[in-house]
């Protein structure tokens, strides 16, 4: 990927760069003020009357001086991202809580530095240097919690090999990863990650996919194939050549797409941040009012300067500005270790709010490829039957005769060899088997043939008419069997219904086939409601129809036809095998084409959405406490007096709970693992009798 380092590392990538670099710079930052706050403290009237600090300051200086020399580091470069984020937000024409700390620090320190100047008072350097190094710490754990959720992305950037094979005039040359281009013929040995995008030119082999679409099982990959980057190669030598490099692999789509959503706004984020400007103006004036207050009630400058500058720090928005953010980032993150992708924010918080999923039948709940379900024999043994049946359909290219042969090898029948072999157009095949005349096909060809149908011929209508394709067997002249094909569910679809029927969603399937094959298919999963016989055209009109019943629609597809019904719906959900227009449209792509990640997404967004709604009242509920009591309300009655730097302590700890609050999210359960068991009882063989030893 472009930008990696060749080590493979992930700091090479611009955004987890900057996060790290941020982090290191708020430690340093921090370090510095800390470490100088120090003697400030203990030289402070604070460590003279409460702590019992006596030792003269150094130099023969005086006290507030020694402070003063001190304090020049912190506020010019530790507390010197405050004023920087104060200059830029107040040329946006907006408040933020960098100018709360920059109006907090410099005022406190400014008036300090006059006091010390002229000639002796009151200062009160530890309370600015002190609040810069709570301030610069909260920062500093914000981001080091922003970094941990950024686990998914280094995750994801590790998966691509460093460096890569490229043939070259006949030579093997290694170069690095970022230096392949389009074209490039590359050389894949067994064990070895594929670096990018290709397509394989010569060899065969297994590859491992799990790491990039989580698809279990090895795939077989062959001339033509095409394999992705970060797959793993498992048997056999590969030579490939790259289709797609750098930005445009698809892991650096999935990188690009993981943080796009990480960085939008979500809604409730934009509330937060109006919030967070009226805070911001609220403290300020509260502040003033606090400070005309004290000197009217006759209180010195000091004690009216101090009381004003602790209600702008207590009052800092940092946890109203982290309380969506935060725990965005961690969901999507979360999302994308599971190969579940919100595309924004946005789509984040409308998982939340969905109750109708709307799924799509063909190649989202079932495989698209049809399978034997049923196989009833008369007179002979079902795995002679099946034997036959798949010696003719060897020779045919037909969807339904590559089903056949699929079974008939799954249940180790015996492979016979088939001769004369011919298709009649539009009813089915016929050959020579052992010196056998076999027949398959439907009704019209036994009629032709003169085969006599009697109750194997009835009960392949029953089969029909419940949905499935019926394939008549007749072998020398009179019908020996029928076998019922039909389009199989995935393992996990009944486990999906289930855990959406238990999060309170209903579930609708969508079809355009007749209503007794949809019928089926439903039945077999748990779902309700069916609609069927839908034209590729009316399915978006459907989820409107859905919409105006008061409705929070998802739309799960895969097909070009779903696309305008993923647009119309509240939430468009594309199963990530499906095809590009599909996945452009869709608002969350399910790399592992996995049905049960629709409950997955759903949950995510729920669990997301509670977090940032705790963060929020948190973060409203504090300010709402503290403000009373920085402005010394309760001074008077009680004595209770806010210095400002245990303001910025409490104000640093509650932006540290919000942010830790949204890394629980990581422990959120989610359906998966638990819930396969209960795809069991969808078999694609149902009905069809195991194999007799």
């Amino acid at each position: 990927m472009p930008g990696r380092s060749d080590e493979g590392g992930s700091s090479g990538h611009p955004g987890v760069t900057s996060m790290d670099h941020m982090a290191r710079d708020l430690r340093n930052r921090f370090l510095v003020a800390a470490v100088l706050s120090i003697p400030i403290l203990l030289w402070s009237p604070i460590g003279r009357d409460v702590l019992g600090f006596t030792v003269a300051a150094p130099f023969g200086l005086r006290d507030d001086v020694f402070s003063l020399v001190l304090s020049l580091p912190v506020v010019f470069y530790s507390a010197w991202i405050f004023f920087d984020g104060a200059y830029r937000a107040l040329r946006a024409r907006t408040l933020d809580m960098m100018v709360l700390v920059a109006v907090a620090v410099g005022a406190g320190w400014v008036y300090s530095a006059v006091v010390t100047v002229t000639g002796g008072g009151e200062v009160f350097y530890e309370a600015t240097t002190v609040l810069t190094a709570f301030v610069l710490l909260g920062h500093w754990f914000e981001m080091r919690a922003r970094g941990g959720a950024n686990d998914a992305i280094r995750t994801l950037l590790e998966l691509a090999p460093p460096r890569a094979i490229v043939l070259r005039g006949g030579a093997q040359v290694e170069v690095s990863n970022a230096e392949v281009v389009v074209d490039d013929v590359l050389l894949v040995r067994p064990g070895a990650k594929v670096p990018v995008d290709a397509v394989v030119e010569e060899g065969e082999s297994e590859v491992d996919e799990s790491m990039v679409t989580g698809e279990s099982l090895p795939v077989h990959k062959g001339e033509g194939s095409d394999v992705i980057g970060a797959s793993v190669n498992t048997t056999g030598t590969l030579r490939v050549r790259a289709t797609k490099v750098g930005a445009d692999t698809a892991l650096a789509q999935i990188v690009a797409l993981v943080q796009e959503a990480q960085n939008s706004k979500a809604p409730g984020q934009r509330l937060a941040d109006r919030a967070a400007f009226w805070l911001v103006l609220v403290a300020l004036i509260g502040s003033g009012l606090t400070f005309a207050g004290w000197m009217l009630a006759g209180a010195s400058f000091a004690t009216a300067i101090l009381f004003a500058i602790t209600v702008v720090v207590v009052t800092c928005p940092d946890a109203l500005g982290l309380a969506t953010p935060t725990a965005i980032m961690v969901g999507t993150g979360l999302g994308a270790g599971r190969g579940v992708l919100f595309k924004n924010a946005t789509a984040l918080e409308a998982s939340a709010r969905v109750d109708t999923v709307v799924m799509d039948k063909t190649g989202t709940l079932t495989t698209g490829e049809p399978q034997v379900t049923d196989l009833v024999a008369d007179g002979m043994d079902e795995d002679e039957v099946l034997a036959l049946t798949a010696a003719v359909e060897r020779e045919s290219e037909h969807p339904l005769a590559r089903a056949v042969v699929r079974c008939a090898d799954a249940r180790g029948v015996p492979a016979l060899a088939a001769e004369g072999f011919r298709s009649v157009p539009g009813q089915g095949t016929c050959a020579e088997v052992g010196g056998r005349r076999v027949i398959v096909g439907n009704r019209r060809l036994m009629a032709g043939a003169g085969v006599e149908l009697g109750t194997l011929g009835a009960r392949g209508d029953e089969l029909a008419g419940s949905g499935r394709t019926a394939v008549l067997v007749a072998v020398d002249g009179r019908l020996a069997g029928v076998l019922a094909l039909a389009d199989a569910a995935r393992e996990t679809s009944a486990a999906a219904v289930a855990a959406l029927h238990g999060a309170g969603v209903a579930v609708v399937m969508l079809s355009g086939d007749n209503d007794a094959t949809a019928r089926r298919v439903a039945d077999q999963l748990g779902i309700d409601t069916v609609i069927a016989e839908v034209l590729p055209g009316d399915k978006a009109t459907t989820i409107g129809e859905l919409q105006r019943a008061g409705k929070r629609v998802a739309m799960v597809g895969d097909g070009v036809n779903d696309a305008p019904a993923l647009a119309q719906a509240d939430l468009g959900i594309a199963i990530g095998a499906g095809t590009d227009v599909a996945i452009e449209t869709a608002d969350v792509v399910l790399m592992r084409s996995d049905p049960l990640d629709v409950a997955t997404a759903l949950h995510i967004g729920r669990g997301t959405v509670r977090t940032m709604r705790q963060n929020l009242f948190w973060a409203v509920g504090y300010n709402a406490v503290a403000l009373p009591v920085a402005a010394g309300v309760f001074e008077p009655a009680l004595g209770l007096v806010l210095r400002p730097e245990f303001a910025a302590l409490s104000m640093s700890g509650s932006s540290f709970l919000v942010a830790m609050n949204a890394l629980l999210l990581k422990r959120l359960a989610l359906p998966g693992a638990a819930a396969a068991p209960a795809s069991a009882s969808v078999d694609p063989t149902a009905g069809v009798p195991a194999a007799r030893s």
